[in-house]
């Protein structure tokens, strides 16, 4: 009996160690050596760069439309904003996609708004991508053709020459990964940061 007893207590041990101690620190260990930026969060003065997050007005570039438009957050009445994860408006955001079909007729009517929203916003083309939300709520990405339409609008607003912001555009535009997997995108976060910089500088 105590045999057993002695034994039980031993493998509760080890497997307390090895488990709950050393495989943790594996895990974080790795993380932190592979992964530093992700595993130590990318909440930075201006945001995150891995979350997508709302941006209001002409001067600044825009990400996919989970909070604008049909999907915009109303404290009133407790809605969080299309598919938003972040806190909008004070109201907590939530993670999930529409799930409209393409014959909603519910899809159909908040893209014809996020249509005319873009082009009370002075975006004569938008894309697909900004009339449409992203699966998760999270992506922070858009595409180089997202940025560009958006050009004329950001121009307007802040005086900065067409031409100069298409360059930023460019300069922030990252290749797929590894060359071929993907398509190329821009962080909206880093693109407005970079805006900044670009505002701060010709003031």
């Amino acid at each position: 009996m105590w045999t057993h007893l002695r034994r039980s207590f031993v493998m509760a041990v080890l497997c307390t160690l090895v488990f709950g101690f050393l495989y943790a620190f594996a895990g974080t260990g790795v993380a932190q050596l592979l992964f530093g930026y992700q595993a130590n969060g990318s909440i930075g003065p201006n945001g995150s760069a891995l979350i997508g997050q709302n941006w209001t007005g002409r001067s600044w570039f825009h990400g996919r439309p989970d909070d604008a438009g049909p999907y915009a957050a109303n404290p009133q009445k407790n809605v969080s904003g299309g598919d938003n994860p972040l806190v909008a408006n004070g109201v907590n955001g939530e993670s999930g996609a529409t799930n409209l079909g393409p014959r909603s007729k519910t899809l159909v009517a908040d893209t014809r708004a996020l249509v005319a929203y873009w082009h009370r916003l002075g975006v004569a083309h938008p894309t697909p991508d900004l009339v449409t939300t992203s699966g998760s709520g999270y992506d922070p990405d858009i595409s180089p053709a997202d940025a560009l339409v958006q050009v004329p609008m950001v121009a307007r607003a802040t005086g900065i020459a067409p031409s100069r912001l298409r360059r930023l555009v460019a300069s922030q535009t990252h290749g797929p990964q590894f060359g071929f997997l993907g398509s190329s995108y821009i962080d909206v976060l880093s693109l407005n940061e970079a805006l900044a910089r670009l505002r701060a500088a010709g003031s």
